[in-house]
């Protein structure tokens, strides 16, 4: 049975890591989703999904390349990093409304209040969904790796437990987040439509990059 490495510092060549880089854009990544999930995409009458969607299956496997390259602990302290990031967020938006601004500023501050006033109910709703999706997700990929002894067929293990994770993170963001705000039909189509889309960006261009990724960090520096 294949060992998944849990020691990042062993796969180091300099100070600036391999490790750094994927936490950085996986961090980016979810605070950039936090900000777009205001927007929702409407064909129609009928609410799809958030504009945040986009970037979900790129963070998702930002998350499979942590864990099939460093281990589930690593990825879950990335994810943990990630976690406080976003509540980091919510406070200092949160400070900036309420900070003076001149006169001739109003339509910024209201423009700014609007947004980042709801943003707080969203990044909540992400931290819980984020939490329970992300570790859902690099658990199952870690433990389908070690049942695929030659470690082979990637692809199953990215799209299999990144279709875990998006049942976790999709239903418990969208109920959190647009429950009070949107009609039931429309939370409901939310959920389906986000799940699916998620899942169709993952298999299009999140595994491919995945493949890539993990491919190159693993000759280059394992």
């Amino acid at each position: 049975m294949e060992k998944v490495p849990e020691n990042p510092s062993k796969n180091r060549k300099g100070d600036f890591t391999p490790l750094v880089v994927v936490t950085a854009f996986l961090v980016t990544l979810y605070l950039i989703a936090n900000l777009m999930a205001v927007k929702i995409i409407t064909v129609g009458s009928l609410s799809l999904f958030d504009a945040g969607t986009i970037t979900f299956p790129f963070a998702y496997m930002l998350g499979d390349v942590l864990a099939e390259v460093w281990g589930y602990k690593v990825a879950k302290k990335v994810i943990i990093l990630t976690f406080i990031a976003n509540a980091m967020l919510v406070i200092f938006t949160s400070i900036g409304i309420i900070l003076p601004y001149p006169d001739y500023m109003e339509d910024v501050q209201i423009a700014y209040t609007t947004i980042y006033s709801y943003v707080p109910r969203i990044v909540v709703a992400s931290l819980v969904s984020f939490l329970l999706g992300e570790l859902a997700n690099a658990k199952v990929l870690v433990w389908m790796k070690e049942r695929q002894k030659d470690g082979r067929n990637l692809w199953m293990r990215t799209i299999g437990s990144s279709a875990v994770g998006y049942l976790f993170d999709t239903v418990f963001f969208v109920i959190i987040a647009f429950t009070g705000t949107s009609p039931a039909e429309d939370i409901v189509s939310m959920i389906l439509v986000q799940y699916a889309a998620k899942l169709l960006i993952e298999a299009i261009a999140g595994t491919p990059l995945a493949y890539g990724a993990i491919g190159y960090l693993k000759r280059k520096y394992l």
